[in-house]
């Protein structure tokens, strides 16, 4: 966990300082240590090139200093857990829905204004947290090595064809991994361990990000892979030689969200950044610079890429997911080799 305390350094700063030349300090230095009404701090799985635009116009709109903090979903979450008696962040944001639905306990449910504009199936019964972005999980393919017509969905990673030239982020580090799993077994027809297990033996072997399943691909130690459309977007757009695949059975497209700390230290801050990420500014920004989709239906997604209509999203399960993650991933890593001896 990484902690970004931008204003935090200012602010002793100033009070070395003051402890060093009481009597010299610039008034104007007193200015930097901001009060607490004007505190936020932000717990954050995204990466900087995400949340940093965000806390930047939210610090410039409101005045609000934002610190933040870094780290991977669960190890945010479990750290959120670990201090519920005394919350240190206020805003959890970023985060799978399973992830952000199993520890929905600590979250303090929030309605923002202009809910009613998200798009079907992206807002959560009660509120417990906020959708930010949309997420729809493709396959990808080496363009140099496959030809597009040899992938065509799901059932694919199944053919012992593809038997170890398959790049797939391991589910157990990656919650893209466990939530294109999920949409994998959501797909096809079968009993969900036999699918698992034939898929986990035909991987021989997963990654340890998502961000690796792209250079992987394109690389040509593997030859397809699984990833998020946002990912994929992103290494096209850097010149990658990987092509994307909408799976023929249809795919989900999960949102990821941001959520209220139940006890925040500045709650009210925290409604407002909540406010902030769901705006129609911020939503169009998730567009044009992430390579994300919008959950807002009065922002347009870019019309180069398909619609959820032609990519077959189907409502993912998401009380289905969560209830099975902790067996999944024993079971993952029984058939993977991955388990204790």
């Amino acid at each position: 966990m990484k902690k970004i305390r931008l204003p935090a350094l200012l602010c002793l700063f100033a009070l070395a300082l003051c402890a060093c030349a009481p009597s010299a300090l610039d008034p104007a230095l007193i200015t930097l240590v901001p009060p607490e009404e004007k505190r936020l701090v932000v717990c954050t799985s995204h990466k900087e090139e995400v949340y940093g635009p965000i806390v930047k116009e939210f610090q410039a709109r409101t005045g609000i200093w934002v610190e933040v903090i870094t780290g991977g979903t669960n190890e945010l979450l479990e750290q959120i857990a670990a201090r519920e008696e005394a919350p240190e962040c206020d805003v959890m944001f970023g985060g799978g829905v399973e992830s952000l639905a199993a520890y929905a306990g600590y979250f303090e449910p929030y309605t923002c204004s202009g809910a009613e504009f998200l798009k079907p199936g992206l807002r959560p019964e009660g509120d417990p947290w906020t959708p930010f972005s949309a997420l729809p999980v493709v396959l990808i393919y080496n363009t140099k090595l496959v030809d597009e017509a040899e992938l065509t969905g799901w059932e694919d990673l199944l053919d012992s064809r593809w038997k170890g030239r398959i790049a797939f982020a391991d589910p157990a580090v990656s919650g893209s991994g466990y939530t294109a799993a999920i949409t994998m077994l959501s797909c096809l027809p079968g009993e969900t361990w036999e699918l698992v297990r034939a898929f986990a033996e035909n991987l021989d072997g997963a990654l340890g990000d998502s961000g690796d399943v792209v250079s992987a691909v394109s690389g040509g130690s593997k030859s397809i892979g699984v990833t998020l459309e946002e990912t994929a977007l992103k290494g096209i757009a850097q010149g990658e030689d990987i092509g994307v695949v909408y799976p023929a059975e249809g795919t989900s497209a999960v949102p990821d969200g941001s959520a209220l700390i139940l006890g925040a230290p500045h709650p009210d801050n925290a409604r407002a950044f909540l406010e902030f990420v769901q705006s129609t500014d911020v939503q169009a920004l998730v567009v044009s610079d992430f390579a994300r989709r919008s959950v807002r239906q009065d922002v347009a997604d870019r019309e180069e890429l398909p619609t959820e209509e032609e990519m077959g999203i189907f409502d993912y399960p998401v009380d289905w997911a969560s209830a099975l993650k902790e067996e999944f991933l024993t079971r993952w890593a029984d058939y993977t080799g991955e388990g204790a001896p």
